[in-house]
């Protein structure tokens, strides 16, 4: 046990992974862009088009869910670009994960890992839950009133009855990605194109029978206890909350980067998959919810399977299951794509020390994390099978939320992070060029004044400081922000002044973090308009998470808890780095040992008078 002195814990806290990792990887590099693409859109088209479209709109932002959706999007593009840069800089399996380990530290790291998991196995499990749902309406609820007349599960918070179904196609899954990367996705690009040919249906079938008039009911025709009517029935807050939840829709573009060691030429398709993945995505959904609303009045969508419903309504019995048919292709896309990062995220925690290292052994055979595929597997199907579907929403969408705003901030801290080669370059006169931190007032060294082109340990301070400041008062200004909108009809002068005073900071902290030099290193995708971009992600990811309900965060906090308990207790022991640090703590003592034996041994010989030069060389 280390001596845990405050310098040394926050030592071991924020020791970083090197950023060029030489350590070669053990899994099979076999996907090509098509097959990131496809893995991306997979994994995305799934529940937020046939199931969260009609959740939405009826109980959240009416037919505004396609501002809820425009929202959601253009905060998982910002995302999507820090993504893309990462997945250029650092194509390793992990992703967010993996990001967070070489710019913050470990603890940081861990916490983000964790939270993944948690992600992707809410994820897998809702998305089994929507395939389960959608079956058993093709079969008029058949297992739904058979499981809960048989086996009833009569406690709060969970679901009325195991869902079994879902359990087994969950174990089915998890084999199957555990046989091998390229065989799955093989299945997965057939999946996927079933799913956008049976989107593309539902637009185009959609539109012969919209109608502008379901955008605009009044509110005489409204039933009780949905809204106001019109075009935003829920109000502003509605449309935020709608977004929140949305947000899940968008989830998945992510495993992208999380198959980084498995790209033939990940600094180039990782880019390109997130970047057209994310494209196709959002014009799918915004046609999707288009004209579902406009189709069918708002109120009167089904939540579980609103296409197939609104088919029914207009009595295309041949149309409704071809959707139906076609949306459990999709889900099952969806599902793959769900399934696939987890593994991955568990293998590069284990691989790391920070998880048990069984779960990250890859099988000999199948080049795959074949234990900790069928592990996570069991996780996610025991989640699908007690759980209902808007709880797993809801938990996905805070962890998420926390891993997006982590990697937009550590694109924007190595973007500015200290450049050994240029910052130690000495010019030929003996003078140190541009990047020696010359001692001046702290306002100019913060508004770069002196005109620094070369980033120092000093600018990369105040970038990681700055930084850090953003996000805790874009939590400040978010508070702000709600009550300004959940409330809009009785905003004051104040209320408005009150807004713009707390955005002030916000802008004038990402001036100052541009204003500082960036780093020389080359990279094949680089996000635009930085500090911007980066900072606009985080202040909507931070926004998005404080809309959900306290029930989320308390089972976050519960998750949260059993991760810093498994990081004390095994993590903090078993990470790699600190068995680095120890070898080559080890080695220097030996040498010092060695170094001390001779100079003893040399003054036995000489007296106290030992050479020159037998001092020095033991110094």
């Amino acid at each position: 046990m280390p001596n845990w002195s405050v310098t040394n814990a926050f030592r071991v806290l924020t020791r970083r992974k090197p950023l060029e990792d030489s350590t070669e990887s053990k899994l099979a590099k076999v996907l090509s862009a098509f097959d990131l693409t496809a893995l991306g859109i997979g994994s995305t088209l799934g529940v937020g088009v046939y199931v969260l479209a009609g959740e939405v709109s009826k109980s959240h932002a009416g037919p505004a869910v396609v501002l809820s959706f425009l929202i959601a999007a253009i905060a998982s593009i910002f995302a999507g670009l820090c993504y893309a840069e990462f997945g250029a800089r650092v194509p390793k399996a992990g992703s967010a994960y993996i990001y967070s380990y070489v710019t913050i530290g470990e603890f940081i790291a861990f916490l983000i890992g964790w939270n993944l998991i948690l992600e992707y196995a809410i994820g897998s499990a809702s998305v089994v839950k929507g395939l389960s749902t959608y079956l058993d309406s093709l079969c008029g609820y058949a297992m739904r009133d058979f499981l809960a007349e048989h086996l009833p599960m009569n406690v709060q918070g969970l679901s009325a009855y195991p869902d079994l179904f879902a359990f087994i196609v969950t174990i089915l899954f998890s084999w199957a990605i555990a046989s091998g990367a390229k065989e799955s996705t093989r299945v997965n690009n057939i999946f996927t194109m079933l799913n956008l040919g049976v989107v593309l249906f539902v637009i185009i079938a959609g539109l012969f029978k919209v109608s502008s008039s379901n955008w605009s009911i009044p509110k005489s025709q409204v039933p009780e206890g949905y809204g106001n009517g019109g075009f935003m029935p829920y109000g502003v807050s509605g449309v935020i909350k709608g977004a929140a939840v949305c947000f899940y829709g968008f989830i998945g573009f992510d495993c992208i980067a999380t198959a980084g060691e498995e790209a033939k030429n990940p600094k180039k398709s990782i880019p390109f998959a997130v970047i057209v993945s994310l494209g196709m995505i959002f014009l799918a959904y915004f046609g999707v919810s288009t004209v579902l609303t406009m189709m069918l009045p708002y109120y009167a969508q089904d939540e579980s399977a609103p296409l197939p419903h609104v088919f029914r309504i207009y009595g295309w019995h041949v149309a409704e299951y071809v959707v139906t048919i076609g949306a459990m292709f999709g889900l099952c896309a969806s599902l793959m794509g769900a399934m696939f990062p987890l593994p991955r995220i568990v293998f590069a925690m284990s691989n790391d020390g920070l998880l048990f290292k069984c779960l990250g052994e890859i099988s000999t055979k199948y080049k795959t994390p074949f234990k900790g595929t069928m592990l996570t597997g069991l996780l996610c199907g025991i989640l699908a099978a007690i759980f209902n579907l808007s709880q797993l929403v809801n938990m996905m969408s805070i962890g998420t939320l926390l891993a997006y705003s982590m990697v937009a901030s550590c694109v924007l801290m190595l973007r500015y992070e200290v450049d050994e080669r240029r910052d130690s370059r000495i010019l030929g006169n003996g003078r140190i060029a541009m990047g020696q931190e010359q001692p001046c007032a702290l306002w100019r060294r913060l508004l770069n004044l002196n005109g620094q082109t070369i980033s120092t340990r000093q600018t990369a301070r105040i970038v990681t400081g700055t930084v850090t400041m953003f996000s805790i008062w874009s939590f400040v200004f978010s508070q702000f922000l709600t009550k300004f909108e959940e409330d809009l009809a009785n905003t004051t002068q104040l209320d408005v002044w009150l807004l713009i005073l707390a955005s002030i900071p916000l802008i004038l902290m990402l001036y100052i973090i541009s204003r500082q030099p960036t780093s020389g290193v080359q990279l094949s995708f680089k996000v635009p308009l930085v500090p911007w971009v980066p900072g606009v992600s985080i202040l909507i990811n931070i926004y998005l998470m404080i809309k959900l309900d306290i029930l989320t965060w308390v089972r976050f906090s519960i998750w949260i808890s059993i991760g810093l308990a498994i990081y004390l207790s095994y993590s903090i022991r078993h990470s790699r780095l600190r068995q680095r640090e120890q070898r080559n703590n080890s080695i220097a003592m030996m040498r010092d040992a060695s170094d001390t034996a001779l100079l003893s041994q040399e003054r036995s010989k000489y007296g106290n008078e030992v050479p020159l030069i037998l001092m020095h060389s033991s110094s």
